[in-house]
C-alpha cells in the first residue's frame, strides 16, 4: 500500500523572471510524497499555463491516483494512468525516490545511468532592456548564459551581453516569439556574437520554416518537444531537443526521450521550469545523457529546500541522498 500526500508550494523569487509571454515573481509548484514500508519518496512539478495547467487542475489529476496507489499501483502502471505533464511528473519522480530508498540503491543506478558528476549549467538572463541584461550577465558566473528574447531590441540585447561577457557561450531562448522574416538575419548576427544555440524561435506547430533553417547556429525544440513520440518529426526540423521532466511526465519518459533523441542523431539539452532543488534533482541525473543542461531553477529562488543542490562556478552538483534519489 502506497500512501499519497500532496502540497502546493509557493516560493518567492529573488527577482522577477521575465520571458516573451510575461513575468513571474514566485515559483508555484506541487510537491508529492509517496510513503510505503516506512520509507518516503518525494517529487515536485510545475503546473504550466502554456499547456493549460493550473495548481488546481494538476492537484485534481494527482488525487485521482489515490485509490490506485493504495491498491499497489507502481511507476510503470502510472505511465498509462496519467498523460504526460506536470501531474505525472511529480508522482513519477516520487516513485523513483521511493524505489531508491526501498532498494538501498541510488536512483541513477536503478535508471541505468552513469554515476552523476558535476555539470556545467546554463544560467538564465531574464528578458529586460539591453543594458540591464548586460549588467546581469556581468554579475553571473559560469561559462554558459541563456538569454530570454522577445522584441525589437533582441540583437541589441545579444550584443550587450556579448560585450559584457565575451568569454561566455550564449543560448538564445525566444519562447516562440521571433519573426520568421527576420530570422535568417538574427541567426547570422547571433553567430558572430558567441551564440551556439537558439531555442524555439517560432510557435509550436508553426515550425515548418525550419526545414530551411540557417546553418550557422544549432536550433533547439522546446515548446514543440514533449515526449519520445515527438522525436522523429522534430529530427527533420531541429538540431537539438530540450527535454523537461514537467513536459515528459517524469524521469521515466524523459529517459526514453533522451535515448530516442540520441538514436535519431539529435543533440539533447536537459532543461527545467523555474523551481527548486526537488524538481531539479532527477533532471541532474538525466543530464548524464545530455550534451548540455539548463538547470538553474533553484538559483532564482529566495529560499531553496534543505539539502538543496550545490551550485559553484557555473556547475550544478549531483543531489545528495538527503535531498533525492
Amino acid at each position: 500500500m502506497t500512501k499519497l500526500e500532496l502540497q502546493p508550494v509557493s516560493s518567492p523569487l529573488r527577482k522577477s523572471f521575465a520571458i516573451s509571454r510575461g513575468a513571474k515573481t514566485s515559483a508555484e509548484t506541487i510537491q508529492v510524497r509517496l510513503k510505503r514500508d516506512g520509507k518516503e519518496g518525494v517529487g515536485e512539478c510545475v503546473p504550466y499555463g502554456r499547456y493549460g495547467e493550473t495548481i488546481d487542475s494538476v492537484a485534481q489529476q494527482i488525487e485521482t491516483l489515490r485509490s490506485a496507489l493504495a491498491d499497489g499501483m507502481d511507476r510503470l502502471a502510472l505511465q498509462d494512468a496519467l498523460p504526460p505533464g506536470a501531474a505525472r511528473c511529480a508522482v513519477d519522480c516520487a516513485f523513483w525516490d521511493l524505489e531508491a530508498k526501498l532498494s538501498g540503491k541510488p536512483a541513477w543506478e536503478l535508471a541505468g545511468l552513469p554515476e552523476p558528476q558535476p555539470l556545467a549549467t546554463a544560467v538564465t538572463i531574464s528578458l529586460a532592456p539591453p543594458e540591464e541584461m548586460a549588467n546581469a550577465a556581468a554579475e553571473t558566473t559560469g561559462p554558459i548564459l541563456k538569454l530570454k528574447l522577445g522584441g525589437a531590441q533582441d540583437i541589441e540585447r545579444v550584443k550587450a551581453v556579448h560585450d559584457a561577457r565575451p568569454d561566455a557561450k550564449l543560448i538564445l531562448d525566444a519562447n516562440e516569439g521571433l519573426d520568421a522574416g527576420l530570422f535568417p538575419g538574427i541567426v547570422r548576427s547571433a553567430a558572430e556574437l558567441g551564440v551556439v544555440m537558439i531555442e524555439q524561435p517560432f510557435p509550436a506547430g508553426e515550425d515548418g520554416y525550419l526545414l530551411k533553417r540557417p546553418p550557422e547556429v544549432a536550433i533547439c525544440a522546446d515548446e514543440s518537444m514533449h515526449t519520445s513520440k515527438d522525436i522523429q518529426d522534430l529530427a527533420r526540423l531541429y538540431d537539438v531537443v530540450n527535454i523537461k521532466l514537467d513536459k515528459t511526465g517524469g524521469l521515466t519518459e524523459a529517459l526514453a526521450a533522451a535515448r530516442e533523441a540520441k538514436a535519431a542523431g539529435l543533440g539533447v539539452l536537459v532543461g527545467c521550469m523555474v523551481a527548486g532543488s526537488i524538481s531539479m534533482a532527477p533532471a541532474v541525473l538525466l543530464g548524464m545523457l545530455a550534451d548540455a543542461v539548463d538547470l538553474d531553477g533553484p538559483l532564482w529562488l529566495a529560499h531553496d529546500v534543505e539539502h538543496g543542490l550545490k551550485y559553484e562556478g557555473g556547475n550544478v552538483f549531483p543531489p545528495s541522498p538527503q535531498l533525492w534519489g
